[in-house]
């Protein structure tokens, strides 16, 4: 049987093999067990740029200095569940199960979970994969493969164990009391990312209301944690009158604080609310039409809104880098204003708790009048992205609204590989933040699917009313403009509100 547990992995020319590139390419699967390989979920170090176009990276530098520090190690002990994760991953081993007929699909995924983990701070020093018709109702990868797994754990000096799913609680707790170390799953490094990258008030509150729904029915306490506060008087010689068991557990205890903080997390979110309404409301009542980016993790959203508008929005080769919904204003060829936004990105199996908790952020794409759907072209499954998306955008309400698909990153797709993304979008964009191409054609498609004000009007506006002409030139869309001895002569289309004000000038 060939060794599967040699950690330090060279190529041809022996340079060391970087862990998310291949996830440590296992020499031979064992029978069962098989190795993922070359599918990219981070874009190649050696084709990140970021330009003028990026505008000021005030935040790199900070969130550079959020990596994890490297020589902590996790172990089971008398400690709660509470306590226990918030210890910080180190050194992981992935597992994944897949049915027959799944295998590329698995890889991918699998070689997703690794930069997920990479992004968190983990380091990866091995990846397995088991074929089975369906996980293991108890040990997700069955008992005999989980002693595999133990060995292979204790072999790389591995601290975490990543599934590649959401596991159940009594499938964590099995499988952790076999291999002997923390087991979390994907669902749990997602959370773990957003926790770190939050940054605004109402997307830190969004991120720890996720974390706590998510923990409440994993909580888990070890030996004595079980019972430490006795119930009732404690005399000097033992157990008082009262004294009728063991209390509250320390477990209960963490039961009960979870659901406070959640209520007064819940309602902080609500206090949001009011402000954004407000916003969002005078955008609507001044007819400034709304553009929302979204797409896949690691798309290249913020990119594209930095090359649109000169944003200065964080850019950066990892997964889930923006969390906090972005607005800039720009200005269509017709001098018609409308907006962009920069949204969070969709990943698969992406946390319910997570679409719950970001249903406020997420309402900017249900409300948008026009969809920039980003899809990133170099990706070695560009349709499991937009199919992706696209069931999230439903969730919130955006199935139906104009979409412009947009394949970036096309400095990276050969000619081969766009006829086969043409194939899968024929009316799709190919545009590259990087280069510039496309942006322009971007740019004419965006102000050709912006909406028309609801109100036709021919006037002739006295000269003396220049402030009428501004905001038509800011909020309408101005088919023809004459100048006359009575005054300007417009032909507009425009919102209600101005056409009220135009109507004693109306010819």
């Amino acid at each position: 049987m060939t060794d599967t547990t040699d950690t330090d992995m060279r190529d041809a020319d022996d340079t060391p093999v970087d862990p998310v590139d291949r996830v440590l390419a296992r020499a031979e699967a064992r029978s069962g067990v098989h190795v993922f390989g070359a599918a990219q979920a981070l874009q190649d170090a050696a084709t990140v740029a970021y330009g003028d176009t990026d505008g000021d990276q005030w935040d790199r530098e900070e969130r550079a200095a959020l990596r994890r520090v490297p020589g902590l190690s996790t172990e089971l002990e008398d400690v709660t569940e509470v306590e226990y994760r918030q210890l910080r991953l180190e050194n992981v081993v992935l597992v994944g199960v897949y049915p027959q007929g799944s295998h590329e699909d698995a890889e991918n995924s699998l070689r997703e979970l690794a930069a997920l983990a990479e992004t968190a701070g983990a380091v990866v020093l091995d990846g397995v994969l088991q074929r089975r018709p369906h996980p293991d109702p108890a040990t997700y990868i069955g008992r005999g493969k989980a002693a595999e797994l133990r060995d292979l754990v204790a072999a790389v000096g591995a601290d975490t164990v990543i599934a590649d799913t959401e596991l159940a609680p009594s499938q964590r707790r099995a499988l952790e009391d076999v291999v002997k170390v923390k087991v979390i799953d994907r669902t749990t490094v997602i959370l773990d990312i957003f926790s770190q990258h939050a940054k605004s008030r109402e997307g830190k509150a969004q991120v720890e209301l996720a974390q706590l729904e998510y923990l409440l029915p994993r909580l888990r306490g070890w030996g004595e944690s079980m019972s430490r506060q006795a119930g009732g008087q404690v005399g000097a010689g033992g157990a008082g009158m009262g004294s009728r068991g063991p209390g509250e557990t320390k477990i209960e205890l963490d039961r009960r604080r979870i659901r406070t903080k959640m209520a007064q997390l819940r309602k902080q979110l609500r206090d949001f609310a009011p402000a954004r309404e407000a916003k969002r409301s005078e955008r609507k009542r001044n007819t400034i039409p709304s553009v929302a980016i979204a797409g896949y993790t690691n798309a290249g959203k913020s990119s594209l809104l930095n090359r649109l508008t000169s944003a200065g929005v964080l850019v950066e080769n990892a997964l889930f880098a923006t969390l906090d919904a972005t607005v800039r204003r720009a200005e269509a060829a017709d001098g018609r204003v409308y907006t962009l936004t920069d949204t969070v990105g969709f990943v698969r199996n992406l946390p319910h708790q997570l679409v719950e908790a970001f249903r406020s952020t997420l309402e900017e794409v249900g409300d948008a009048d026009v969809l920039v759907h980003v899809v990133d072209g170099s990706h070695p499954d560009p349709a499991a992205q937009l199919a992706t998306v696209r069931d999230v955008m439903g969730d919130v309400g955006a199935r139906s609204t104009r979409e412009i698909v947009v394949f970036n990153k096309a400095d990276l797709v050969d000619d081969d590989t766009r006829l086969v993304l043409r194939g899968l979008e024929p009316g799709a964009l190919f545009v590259s933040s990087r280069t510039g191409e496309g942006i322009e054609q971007l740019r004419a498609a965006i102000e050709a699917a912006l909406p028309l004000p609801a109100v036709e009007v021919r006037a002739l506006v006295p000269y003396d009313r220049g402030d009428l002409i501004n905001a038509m030139h800011e909020s309408a869309h101005i088919v023809s403009t004459s100048h006359e001895e009575g005054g300007t002569a417009v032909h507009a289309h425009v919102s209600e509100r101005l056409a009220a004000e135009l109507a004693p000038y109306a010819v």
